[in-house]
């Protein structure tokens, strides 16, 4: 049976080779396989990396051993690389591509640019699962309601190594609404490590929390309205947080991750030490 609890099982998606944790490969790789055989295994998502590091993480997997490797492919060069990534992922006894990430690019029409990305999916995806990215400028709901026709899900930058990159409390409850509208699966990266909103002391940048997002879409799902989202955006009290997570029914943790389904983090540790410190899962 899992020490971990329904509402943060498989939630972190280890981004370990990305800003600004920047680990190395090979060190990236065996810290994964080490955090797939701990008691908080099942906290743990796919490996993260791009499509130009596809082949090298399958080959330092290999070396690794203990059989393939879970991936979630970020695609670097927008439609046209979604299928080539794919494609070797099949061919690869190494690793198994279980989703691709695809940043829409900017421009005035991004339905436009988002239709070119789930053709591309509708082309070469089986089984994968397609997270595209789209920006919070602009007619960003029409991109959203490109994805919902074709039934892929959605993905939120919801931090990085700019405050320009963080989204204000207001716009992630507009998003997470706007999924939820829509019957959108989403997920989240950059800026999230933490499980409560805080400011950073280094840089004096606004941080979500992951905890906050998950009960975010929970009021949503509850029929809450965008002031009240937002609210719970914007709580700092962790034990508020936590309690009120700690009241979720085992069925409304489930709905609750059906639409919120992951973020993508640089560390595993810092969510799991913040669950811990909150009581809410097994040191």
């Amino acid at each position: 049976m899992s020490t971990v609890p329904a509402l943060f099982r498989h939630l972190v998606d280890d981004a370990a080779m990305f800003p600004p944790g920047n680990l190395p490969m090979a060190e990236a790789v065996t810290a994964h396989r080490a955090h797939l055989t701990s008691p908080y295994a099942d906290l743990v998502g796919p490996f993260v990396c791009t499509d130009q590091d596809l082949m090298d993480v399958a080959a330092e997997a290999a070396r690794s051993g203990d059989g393939p490797l879970r991936v979630s492919v970020v695609i670097a060069g927008g439609a046209g690389g979604i299928e080539p990534a794919i494609r070797w992922g099949d061919r690869s006894k190494d690793v198994e591509v279980t989703a691709v990430e695809v940043r829409l690019r900017d421009e005035d029409d991004l339905s436009r640019n988002a239709l070119r990305v789930v053709r591309a999916c509708d082309d070469c995806l089986d089984e994968e699962t397609a997270y595209v990215e789209i920006g919070l400028d602009g007619a960003w709901e029409r991109a959203l309601d490109v994805v919902a026709d074709a039934g892929y899900a959605a993905k939120l930058r919801t931090g990085g190594l700019d405050a320009s990159l963080f989204p204000s409390a207001d716009q992630v409850a507009a998003f997470i609404i706007a999924c939820l509208d829509r019957e959108v699966a989403f997920k989240c990266t950059a800026g999230l490590h933490n499980a409560v909103r805080h400011t950073a002391e280094d840089s004096g940048f606004e941080h979500h929390g992951f905890l906050n997002v998950l009960m975010a879409t929970r009021a949503s799902l509850d029929g809450g309205a965008r002031d009240e989202v937002t609210s719970v955006l914007n709580e700092r009290d962790g034990r508020a947080l936590a309690a009120r997570a700690q009241e979720l029914t085992d069925d409304q943790a489930v709905g609750t991750r059906r639409w919120f389904t992951s973020f993508g983090s640089c560390s595993i540790e810092e969510p799991r030490h913040d669950l811990t410190a909150l009581g809410l899962m097994e040191a």
